[in-house]
Parts: C-alpha cells; structure tokens; sequence
C-alpha cells in the first residue's frame, strides 16, 4: 500500500491531475484573442458596414453616430464629430458593449483562467502568490456591470431596429435575404444573452421578500432564471453570431459576393 499523500508533498506540486486540464482555458485564451484581434481590425478598418441597397449595417458600427459615417448609415442621427481617421465610429459605442462583456460573471471566470491563470482550472495551484480579489483597481470595477447592463439593453434596442429595417427590398418593399436571417439570428442571441445576465435576474426578482405578492414579477424571474441556466452557451453563440454578422456584412459591401435574396 503507497503512503498517503502529506500536504507539504502536494506543495511541491501545482496540480495531482492527470486530464488535460488545460486545454478548456487554452481553447477559451483562443477564441476571446480571435474576437479582440478581429474586432480591432474591423474597428480601425473603417469601411465596407453599410450596404443601401437592403439596408445591412454591420453590428460593429451599429449606432453609427459620427459625422465620419458614410450615408444612410447614420439612424439615429449624428451627434458626434469627424475627429479624426484613427476615431472611428464604433469608438463611440462599443466601450459599452465590451464593458458589458467584460464585467459578465461568465467572462470573469473565463479571461482570469484562461489569461491570468488565476486559477487555470479546478484543483490546480495558481501562480499568484497573494489573492485580492475585485478589492483593488482595476477589477473593483467590475462592481459596475449592472450599469453596463442598461447600456446593453439600448444596444440591443437598436440592433433591433437595425434588423427590421433589413426587411426592405431594393425597391423600398417588403424582402429578405441571407444576411437579413443572419442579422435576426444575431439580434435573438443578443437579447438571449442579455436578458440571462445575472443584473438581470436581480433587477426583476430582487429585493422582494414575498413572492407571493408579486405573482408577474415571480413568474418573470423565474423564466429568467432558466435563461440564466443557459447563460455561458448563450455568451460565446452570440459573441460568434456578432463577429459572422459583421464579415458578412463587410463582404457584402465589398462586393465580395451578392446576397441570394430569399423574397424581394
């Protein structure tokens, strides 16, 4: 019979496992560097996120609220300036769509495995010596993702209507084509990963003692918490559906290819 194992020999190792454990925070290092790195170059692109003929505007650049925007693009309006070519549009919007991201529960746990190893995963040592916590800047401002939330619900507000308008033929009439599917697809997994968010379920059921006496509330939270079951699927399937929405989109109005039209 082997010895049992004392704790200062587990000391001297980081983990007892011997799975693959670090090929989930690998995989997860990989797809979140692919998103950041594409969407910095589609950022600063600065091109090819508006097609007229059927209305497509790219999720990147949606609101496209600067005067640098290239016309019919701006459906809100222009508030802000041309400032300058290394200012594009989406700089106005999309901190709030990635502090949204960025301060999701589910993300937490995600980039500080995968990219500070903090820990890498389940019964295994992490390199930091001390642990503080979101006690100290910068992750005491994470305490502000139910802010970030409400920024989000505008956001996906309007990638709505960026998807109904898409229903419009080239002649102004009722159509659809691929990428007009392809952009409602994207708008239901943005409000599927939204609405599953943890604010979420504390802004609809918190604070009540009684649910007894706030039957719509009640029935409200408890859907919520079912989508909330769903909430890490629903992170990574919306952040996929956001990055394709957007390429095709570019590739359209680059005249990369047509869009098959289903019904003009």
């Amino acid at each position: 019979m082997s010895a049992p194992t004392t704790t200062s020999a587990l000391r001297r190792v980081r983990t007892l496992r011997t799975d693959r454990w670090w090929l989930p925070p690998l995989g997860t290092a990989l797809g979140l560097g692919a998103f950041v790195v594409y969407g910095l170059v589609r950022t600063f692109m600065n091109q090819w996120y508006w097609v007229p003929e059927y209305h497509y505007l790219a999720p990147f650049f949606s609101p496209c609220l600067s005067d640098a925007c290239v016309p019919g693009a701006s459906h809100l309006g222009t508030p802000f300036p041309d400032l300058a070519p290394w200012v594009p549009p989406p700089v106005f919007v999309l901190p709030f769509v990635l502090g949204f991201r960025l301060t999701c529960y589910y993300y937490r746990k995600a980039y500080y495995r995968s990219f500070w190893a903090s820990p890498p995963a389940c019964a295994v040592t992490e390199p930091h010596r001390r642990y503080t916590g979101e006690t100290r800047f910068p992750l005491i401002m994470q305490n502000v993702h139910r802010y970030f939330f409400y920024a989000a619900l505008l956001v996906a507000g309007v990638l709505t209507y960026d998807t109904v308008i898409a229903f419009r033929g080239p002649d102004g009439g009722f159509g659809f084509g691929v990428g007009t599917l392809l952009m409602l697809i994207n708008v239901v997994l943005l409000w599927g990963y939204t609405l599953s968010c943890h604010s979420c379920r504390h802004l609809i059921g918190g604070r009540i003692n009684h649910f007894s006496k706030h039957p719509v509330r009640y029935r409200m939270w408890t859907l919520v918490s079912r989508l909330n079951g769903h909430h890490m699927g629903l992170a990574w399937a919306s952040l996929l559906s956001v990055a394709l929405v957007d390429l095709y989109v570019m590739l359209i109005a680059a005249g990369a290819f047509p869009d098959p039209r289903l019904f003009n």
